[in-house]
């Protein structure tokens, strides 16, 4: 039962599975940002943004590139946002169905 595609897919959804991380891949979808420009993006602390970022590189999501004193992060695999815009594009279903359910609700209680 616990195949090596099984175990790979439970941790690439656990990695995942963080809105700061899901903050920072979208920070990162137009290229490299130093840690500074993270922080503020994502606007959190800095150890918070390091225990996270430590998680998306161990799970190769991310690279990092040292230029001087400064860190820059990268995505690796830039297909991960086909499975975040496939995500959205199913919040963005789940959204207008319960909205649809609420206005059906609506018409029925005036009724």
């Amino acid at each position: 039962m616990n195949s090596p595609l099984h175990i790979y897919k439970a941790e690439f959804f656990k990695a995942l599975g963080h809105p700061v991380r899901l903050a920072i891949l979208d920070a990162l979808r137009n290229g490299p940002l130093s840690v500074t420009a993270l922080q503020v993006i994502v606007q959190a602390d800095q150890s918070i943004l390091s225990q996270h970022l430590a998680r998306l590189r161990s799970t190769n999501f991310v690279t990092c590139r040292r230029e001087k004193t400064t860190i820059f992060y990268n995505v690796q695999d830039q297909e991960v946002y086909l499975f975040l815009d496939l995500a959205k594009n199913i919040y963005a279903r789940q959204l207008r169905l319960s909205e649809e359910s609420l206005a059906e609700l609506r018409i029925a209680m005036h009724n």
